[in-house]
Order: structure tokens, then sequence, then C-alpha cells
């Protein structure tokens, strides 16, 4: 049976029917991955026998009657800075190269508690600094849609592994969008949740005030089905918020029935269509994905998030800086790469770093500790953070006039390797995306068509208040099945 197009719902139905093992699916996704994969290059590694004894486990549950929940054998792949015990976690760089994860991550403890195969290790931007999967110190992901073309970053091998259908589900992770801007590029769904709906605990840290692990997938109702898995408080993760459990896919599932959005109110911040640099393919996509909600019962209003021309140089500033405190920690001395080089601490520390680190996460080191550094600190990042209270407030004050905010989720489709070498431009892929980080709201990009020209995946982005997920789920589900389309499985045959 052809399994590289399973959603994780149909995963789950097809092993519950008994008309498939879990054996028999990961056996299926391992064909299409050997098959695949020296094109794509989703992967950092994988292990089959590993792969086959956790399904196989998950078959005997099965049949003994114990299984930990409906997704219990489905493969799900991990992004490389996510930990998982016994497995390598690099974040895609040198000077983690040969590390072992001691422990899992809160997100794969839970994965695992739900029954989940964890199928494989992720490629991305090395440690999560990237728009493009470009900066990855292994290898290059490709965009399944277009070989030539990059995945977007830095979730771009988890993105890439599920539009070329090498799994049924994976995990990112989203600190200015690197979920989102290569689900859109991938054409498949990705979703932010809410700063502190899901633990941090075992994500090797970025920046901490803005990463948030988050699901990609090939429909909202998966989305809403693994935030249901991994959300949740957790004692680990001081920044985790409290939260009862709210049956995000049952939500979805009862919506179904009657999908419309009458009485829902979106807004179109102005400030986000004036922006330079938007594509007429994506502007085309974007105007029909609006025409396609309001047909469905949705009210679009005017709103404005005055401070949104300052909301890159303040990403930018506020992830720098704590980039450079997070990365710190990593000397050649405690553990990872250490230089041949080293004679001495002094050069143990200089040389390991200076060959273990690529040229990006460098660049964004110096820049981090230049913000931060004396005589600098209230100029740049202590203004930095009163800018990011100004968005926060522009985003509250917007939400009083509508329930969500629709806006593009790059403002071009999927471009070539090597096209945007100008960090500058690069950075400038996020720039509709980044500001939801800073006000720590919720967001999801779902597919809405092809770009005219290039033919490549466009998305849109749904953005939401805090906490209301639910309004993201219902109203990207009814878009989706008004478009009775699917973007995510790439034309690789």
């Amino acid at each position: 049976m052809n399994c590289v197009s399973l959603s994780l719902r149909e995963a789950s139905e097809l092993l519950a029917s008994g008309r498939m093992t879990s054996v028999d699916m990961c056996r299926a996704f391992l064909d299409r991955i050997r098959k695949v994969e020296d094109r794509v290059h989703a992967l950092l590694n994988w292990k089959e026998e590993d792969i086959l004894r956790q399904a196989a486990e998950s078959d005997a549950r099965r049949a003994n009657g114990k299984l930990l929940s409906a997704f219990d054998g489905i493969p799900v792949t991990l992004k490389d800075n996510i930990c998982a015990s016994g497995q390598q976690c690099t974040c895609a760089s040198r000077i983690l190269e040969g590390f072992i994860s001691p422990y899992d991550a809160t997100v794969t403890e839970k994965l695992k508690k739900a029954g989940f195969v964890l199928l494989g290790r992720a490629n991305m931007d090395e440690f999560a600094m990237g728009s493009s999967c470009e900066n990855s110190a292994y290898q290059k992901t490709a965009n399944p849609w277009n070989l030539d073309c990059v995945p977007g970053g830095s979730s771009g091998g988890s993105a890439a592994s599920v539009a070329a259908g090498e799994t049924v589900i994976a995990l990112g992770s989203d600190t200015g969008g690197s979920i989102r801007q290569p689900a859109s590029f991938c054409g498949i769904v990705g979703l932010k949740p809410t700063y502190g709906r899901v633990s941090r605990y075992g994500l090797v840290a970025f920046a901490s005030s803005l990463d948030q692990i988050g699901p990609m997938s090939k429909s909202v109702y998966d989305a809403a089905a693994m935030l249901d898995v991994i959300a949740g408080q957790d004692p680990m993760d001081c920044t985790s918020l409290p939260q009862e459990k709210e049956n995000f896919a049952d939500d979805v599932e009862v919506f179904e029935k009657n999908p419309r959005l009458d009485g829902v109110k979106i807004g179109l911040p102005k400030e986000y269509f004036e922006l330079e640099g938007l594509s007429s393919g994506v502007k085309a996509v974007t105007e029909k994905a609006i025409e396609t909600l309001k047909k469905l019962g949705a009210e679009f209003v005017n709103i404005s998030l005055p401070h949104t021309r300052y909301s890159m140089a303040c990403y930018y500033i506020v992830a720098t800086a704590e980039a450079s405190a997070n990365l710190a920690r990593f000397d050649g001395i405690r553990y990872g790469y250490r230089s041949p080089r080293a004679t001495d601490i002094q050069s143990t520390y200089f040389l390991s770093r200076g060959e273990g680190f690529g040229m990006e996460v460098a660049r964004r080191i110096m820049l981090g500790t230049y913000v931060l550094s004396s005589g600098y600190y209230d100029a740049y990042y202590l203004k930095a953070q009163k800018v990011r209270t100004l968005l926060r407030r522009d985003f509250e004050e917007a939400y009083k006039k509508c329930d969500l905010i629709f806006t593009p989720v790059s403002p071009v489709p999927a471009f070539r390797f090597g096209e945007k070498a100008d960090p500058l431009q690069m950075y400038l892929s996020d720039v509709f995306t980044t500001a939801l980080n800073l006000s720590g709201d919720c967001g999801i990009s779902i597919p809405a068509g092809l770009d005219e020209t290039s033919g490549m995946p466009v998305g849109i982005q749904l953005m939401a208040p805090a906490m209301e997920e639910k309004r993201l789920f219902r109203t990207g589900r009814a878009f989706e099945l008004a478009r009775e389309q699917k973007e995510f499985l790439a034309p690789l045959d």
C-alpha cells in the first residue's frame, strides 16, 4: 500500500482497522526514504533497525489490547535540535557532532508515551539560524517541489520530510517563523503554538523568549491532534503555562460537521500589505484566499499594527542577544567538538568555537554580544525590549476589533539556492512572521495555492491571541475543506 500521502488521521484509521501493521507502515516509509532521500536530503540520520523495533513493540501492544493512544505505531520525524535519549543531537552543527543526548525532551517523552515511532532526525539551519536550510554544517535540504529551490528554514528538513512523503508528521521549532515559513514553501501546514503552550525542556535553545516547538503536518486536523499530544505545563520548564486539556482534534471533528465562519471577524493589517517586496504571485494567492474565507461567512476588517516596521530590527536584536548567551556553553571543553590544534584552555575555547560554528551562527553571536556590551545595552537591547512591548500592545488592540489576523507567510515563494546570499535579503524572508514570536501569540501557516510563475506552494498565515489555537484550527480547517486540495505531496515521482 502507498503510504506516502497518509495523514495522521488516515494512518491512525488504517492501523485501527487492521489493514496495516506499524511494521509494514514503517517499512513503507523507509522504502520511500531510500527512494527520494538522496535528492531531498531532509534527514541527517535514521536507524532502520531501531525504527522497526519500535514498530514491532507497537504491534505487540495493539495485539494485546494495550495501545498507548490512537497514534501508537505512527512514524514522526524530529528536528535535530529536539533531544531524544540515545540519539545524536547536533543542531546541524559541527560543534555538536557526535553528541548523544542523555535524556528525552518533554515533547519526545510525550511522543513515546503516545506510542509514536521516532523515525529520524531532520536537517535544519545550524542552531535554527536561517531561513533556507542552507546553513546546515552537513547538507543542504532541497524543496521537494523543485530540487533547485530551498525548503525554507530553519525547520526545512522537517517540512521537506513531510512534503516528500518520508514521514507522516514532524516536529519543528519556531523562533521567528521557522515552522510557518518552511511549511508555506513546502505546501504543508505549520503551527506555531502560544509561547508556553508546549514545553521547551530538551529543545536546544536559540532565543529562549522566542522559541516554541510545534507540528508540521499534512492537514489542520493533524496539527490539532499533535498539539493535543505535546501541549501541557511542565515543571521542567518555568515558562510553560498552566492549561487545561482542550481536546483540539475533537473540537475540529465537531466543527467539520458545519464548517462555516459566520460571525468570525478577520483583521487585515494595512502595514503588512504595504510592505515592499510582496510578489505578484503571492498577492494573487492571498487575494483568492480572502475571497474563499468571505464565502465561508468570515467578515474582514481593516486593522493597524503601527509598530510593525520595527519588528525585524527588534527581533534581530533580541534573538541575537539571547543566542549569544545561550551558545556560550559550547566551548570545546565540556562536550561537543574540540579543536585538534588546541594546546591550552584559551586555545581550546577560541579554536573550537571558531572551527565548530558556521558563518551565520558566528555572525549572530557577534551581533548579540555587541548589543549586550557595556555602552550599547541601553541603546539596543533595552530599547528593543521596549519596542517589543509596543508590538505586543498593537496585537492586543487589534484583537479588540477582530478574532484573527490574516497575512501572507512570506513575501515570495521558495527561492533558488544561493539567490539570497546577502544576509539582509535572507532576513527579510521572515518579515511577516517575526512579530508573532515577539508577541508570544499563536499562528498557523496553511497551503493556499501555487504561485502562478514558479508553480511553487504559497501559504497564508492566520494569527490569534495567546491560548486561542482553537480559532486557528476552526478557521484553517474551514478554509482547507473549501479548497479541497492537497498541496503537501510534492511531485517527486
